[in-house]
C-alpha cells in the first residue's frame, strides 16, 4: 500500500453502534460541545431502552455520535453531536443521514427533532436535509440566565 493510500485511510471515519464502553469518550465530547450536557445516566438509560445510537470513529477515536428513538411510524432525533474540533467537516451531516436511514429502515414515516434557536449551524443543516419548522416549545432548554425555546422540526421519510 502506498503512503498516500495509508494517509487517506487514516482520515476516514466509520460508523458503528454505540456501546456502554463508549460512554467516557461520548461524555467527554458532550461536555466540550454543550453548556448544558446530557449526563451519563441519560445516555445509559437510552442504551438500556435499546434506542438506536451510533458513534463516528476516526483512527480509533470517537469524534461524534447520534441517538434517536423510534415508536410506531415516528422517530425522534435525540442527540447529534460532533466533537468541537471536528466540526465543519460534514461529520454531523453524516451522522444525521445515518440516523434517518436507520429510522426509515425501521418503518418510520416521519422524524422529529428539537433545536435551540441559537444553534444556527444546526438549524441550517436540518433545513438543508429537508426538515421544516413545525412549532416551538417555550422555555424548553436550560440557558444561562433562564430558559431557551426549542424549535420543533420535522421531516417526512419517503420510500425509495
Amino acid at each position: 500500500m502506498s503512503a498516500r493510500a495509508s494517509e487517506a485511510g487514516a482520515t476516514l471515519a466509520g460508523l458503528r453502534p454505540m456501546r456502554d464502553e463508549d460512554l467516557d469518550a461520548v461524555l467527554a465530547i458532550e461536555l466540550r460541545a454543550y453548556p448544558f450536557p446530557w449526563t451519563r445516566g441519560i445516555f445509559q438509560d437510552c442504551l438500556r431502552a435499546d434506542y438506536p445510537a451510533w458513534v463516528l470513529q476516526r483512527d480509533g477515536a470517537i469524534i461524534g455520535y447520534g441517538m434517536l428513538s423510534i415508536a410506531a411510524d415516528e422517530a425522534h432525533v435525540l442527540n447529534v453531536c460532533t466533537a468541537p474540533e471536528q466540526q465543519g467537516q460534514g461529520h454531523g451531516r453524516r451522522l444525521l443521514r445515518a440516523l434517518l436511514r436507520l429510522a426509515q429502515g425501521r418503518g418510520a414515516q416521519r422524524v422529529f427533532l428539537e433545536v435551540r434557536p441559537s444553534n444556527t449551524v444546526a438549524i441550517a443543516l436540518y433545513h438543508d436535509e429537508g426538515f421544516n419548522e413545525i412549532g416551538r416549545r417555550p422555555r424548553y432548554y436550560p440557558a444561562r440566565g433562564g430558559r431557551e425555546d426549542a424549535i420543533v422540526m420535522a421531516k417526512e421519510l419517503f420510500a425509495d
